[in-house]
Formats: C-alpha cells, sequence, structure tokens
C-alpha cells in the first residue's frame, strides 16, 4: 500500500477515534461557553447561545452527563461555565461537582441562559458569549466538535481560522475507498492502531454493560436480551444499544467516538466485539476488523455530513455489518454487498434528534447489518437499478450521501419544526 494513502487512513483513525463524555452536541455546548468563560477571565452575569437547527435537535432531549440528570440547552452551557474545564475538549464535563450542579440549578432558575437559532451557517453551529457588565467574550464552532474557528473578547478578534474541510487537516477523506479500506486492515501494522482501538473496545464494552446493568432510558438493549435470548445476534443488538441507552439518559462514563458520534462509535464497534468473542477470534483479527467497520463507516458520513436528517446508526451498523463481513473471511464483494444490502434496507432513517430513542434505531440498524451480512456471504443481494443500489458500490455510497446531505435537507428542517416552537428557542432556553 502506498505510504502516504497507509500515513493518511491511520491518521484517519486517530483523529477520529476519540474519547467523549455525553453526547457530544450538549458537549460541544458545554465546551464552547466553558471557553468562553476562559476568554472572558471572570464569572459571566449571563450566556447567549446561537445555534444551528441541528444543534438544538440534539440537544433538546438528550440528558446533559454529570448534571444529576438534567436536560436542554441551557443545562449545557451553564454546566459547561460554572463546572466545565476547557482544556479537557470533549470531555469537558469530567469534573463537575455536586455543588457545581446545585449552582446550575439555582442560574438557570434566575433565566440566565438565552438561545437563538441561526440560519444559514453549517449544520454544525455553535456560538457562546458571555456577559459581564461592558465586558464580552465569544466562542464558535463550526463542522466539528471542538473545531473552534472564531474568538472575540471586547470587539476584538483572537482568533478567525473559517473552517476549510479536509484541506487545514492531516487527513483526506476523499481518498478513503471499501477496497483500499480493506487492503489497509490488511496491511496495518497492528502496534499502529492497537492502541486507538484497545481505547474503543475498552471504554465502549464497559458503558455497555453499564446499561445492561441498570435502567437507564427506555431500556432497550436490557429488554431484548430478556425478550430475545441471549443468541449473537440479539447480543450485538443489544450491546449496542445498552450502551446508548445509558450514554442518552447521562450516563458519565466515556466512550470512543466515530464520526464525531457516541452512539455511532458504540454502534460501529459493539457488534463486532460481540461476534469475535463469539467465533473465538484473536485480538489481532478483532483489531483490523474494526479498523474496516470504523472506516467504512467514516467513509459514508463523508459524504453524508457531520449533522443531517439522516440517522448516523444506519452508517455506523452499515460499517459493523462490514467489520463482520471481514472477520468472518468474506471478499471485497461480499463486504461491499453487506454494505449495499444494508443501506437498500434502512438507508434513510430520520434523525429527530439525541434522546432515548436512539437506542432502538441503533438495534433496528445492527440488525439490518447482520441480515445484510448473512445474504452477502451467500452472494445474495439488491441489484443495480433497485431503488437507489448502482452498479458500483462507491457509487452506491456517493448517492446515499448525496440523499442525506441534499435530498434530506428539506426533511431536517420540517423535523426541526415539529421538535420546536421557533418563538420559544429565540427567548430563554
Amino acid at each position: 500500500m502506498d505510504s502516504a494513502l497507509y500515513a493518511n487512513y491511520l491518521n484517519i483513525l486517530k483523529q477520529e477515534l476519540v474519547p467523549a463524555l455525553g453526547c457530544t452536541e450538549p458537549i460541544a455546548i458545554a465546551y464552547a461557553a466553558a471557553k468562553a468563560r476562559q476568554i472572558l477571565g471572570e464569572f459571566p452575569e449571563s450566556v447567549e447561545m446561537f445555534l444551528s437547527g441541528n444543534i438544538i435537535k440534539n440537544v433538546k432531549g438528550v440528558t446533559v452527563p454529570n448534571s444529576g440528570g438534567l436536560k436542554g440547552i441551557d443545562v449545557a452551557a451553564v454546566l459547561g461555565i460554572v463546572g466545565g474545564n476547557a482544556d479537557k475538549a470533549l470531555e469537558v464535563l469530567s469534573e463537575v461537582t455536586e455543588n457545581d450542579i446545585a449552582r446550575t440549578r439555582e442560574l438557570i432558575s434566575q433565566h440566565v441562559c438565552s438561545c437563538s437559532l441561526i440560519e444559514g451557517v453549517d449544520n454544525l453551529y455553535i456560538t457562546a458569549k458571555v456577559n459581564k457588565g461592558e465586558h464580552y467574550a465569544s466562542v464558535t464552532i463550526e463542522h466539528q466538535h471542538t473545531n473552534i474557528s472564531r474568538i472575540e473578547k471586547n470587539g476584538k478578534v483572537l482568533l478567525d481560522n473559517p473552517y476549510q474541510a479536509e484541506a487545514k487537516n492531516t487527513v483526506d477523506k476523499s481518498k478513503l475507498t471499501v477496497k483500499d479500506i480493506l487492503d489497509f486492515a490488511d496491511q496495518v501494522r497492528i502496534a499502529d492502531v492497537q492502541p486507538i482501538i484497545d481505547r474503543q473496545i475498552k471504554l465502549n464494552s464497559a458503558i455497555a454493560q453499564e446499561g445492561l446493568d441498570n435502567n437507564y432510558g427506555a431500556q432497550i438493549g436490557k429488554t431484548l436480551m430478556h425478550v430475545w435470548g441471549k443468541s449473537v445476534t440479539t447480543r450485538a443488538c443489544a450491546r449496542a444499544a445498552a450502551g446508548s441507552d445509558a450514554r442518552m439518559g447521562g450516563c458519565s462514563m466515556p466512550v470512543v467516538i466515530n464520526s464525531g458520534s457516541g452512539n455511532q462509535g458504540m454502534t460501529v464497534s459493539l457488534p463486532v466485539i460481540v461476534f469475535a468473542d463469539e467465533w473465538e477470534v484473536s485480538h489481532e483479527k478483532l483489531c483490523r476488523s474494526l479498523v474496516v467497520s470504523n472506516l467504512i463507516a467514516i467513509h459514508q458520513k463523508y459524504y453524508i455530513g457531520s449533522l443531517s436528517a439522516y440517522c448516523g446508526a444506519v452508517s455506523a451498523a452499515c460499517g459493523a455489518g462490514a467489520g463482520i463481513t471481514y472477520m468472518y473471511g468474506g471478499t471485497y464483494q461480499q463486504v461491499s454487498l453487506t454494505i449495499i444490502n444494508t443501506l437498500g434496507n434502512v438507508g434513510g432513517i430520520v434523525c429527530d434528534g439525541a434522546k432515548p430513542s436512539c437506542a432502538a434505531k441503533i438495534a433496528s440498524s445492527v440488525d439490518a447489518a447482520l441480515m445484510a451480512f448473512q445474504l452477502s456471504i451467500q452472494n445474495k443481494s439488491f441489484l443495480p437499478g433497485e431503488g437507489i443500489i448502482k452498479d458500483d458500490i462507491e457509487e452506491t455510497i456517493k448517492s446515499m450521501g448525496y440523499i442525506g446531505r441534499v435530498g434530506m435537507r428539506a426533511t431536517d428542517t420540517e423535523i426541526l419544526n415539529v421538535m420546536i416552537d421557533r418563538a420559544d428557542i429565540n427567548e430563554d432556553c
């Protein structure tokens, strides 16, 4: 494999597979608010949040971690200001204390936080502006959950660094292809990826077990195990769902994300881990299979975009199915068929924000990916010309991405209209 392509793929994994504490959208709000307070240099009297519709959608119904069970934009912003550590990025709320939670409740009751919907911006857009008398500081995050593009204090611009797609980074996701992902998984030096993958295995397995052991959200994972038994298929669906049960329910345990999402990070990894345990494969084979699952998911999300009306559980489950097919010994053609069979079935499930029902969508998507795997190893698949399926796997992935990014744009707007009252969102959070 070309050394530059090898380095690119490795850097993609290093950049994408990082730990995060809690649902990444409220965490990004907390991070922006904490950073704004840090820039202001004193405790503010009020905070104004200016948010894209997708951020509002993904924060409205999810429990903020380490908040004592509280939900909402105001909770994420105020808790970030009160107890957040801006230097810890996606783990900004990891040091919150009970006193911080009590102070947050008090400030929220005083309506110190206001929110405004900002249109015509990136789907992932956050500006936190904190005020103290005549002094203020603002921090803007765009495109990625920790990508600070602008910092301003008292009218002076301290940072103006607009996001320039992948060109400004050390990675180029446009170079991802299914064939090269499989070649990379075969050839990668295990020492190069094992620390990244081992962290994903450890953290995501731990929160899945937490979700099964305790009562979070709608308890999708626990219910599946109780009703469907303990087959490998059930365990693959249930453990991924249980991780989401816990995470959407405010569990403070960190997970390793994929494509900026904890739910996607769990979906792309936990089914592969379950099948590795069932088949008793070597740890090295598990690591290589997770390389496949993670990169296939990232490959799809490159075309879909960070946030949209397209549920990321589908692309993540598709990656997991591909990783399981690879682990089984499937060929390039069979891995491609797994992707095609998944997208031809559940491609286009809508995202109506982060909340407990994400766990159910994860279970459904993983179940579809496992059916796709079973079909693919028998060389059965949906055929080109049937719906969105194209002659080539790469064209199929691009077409599904176009549907998610462009075709579902109006759907995204209407979902937001159903979820929120725009008059209310422009007042208090």
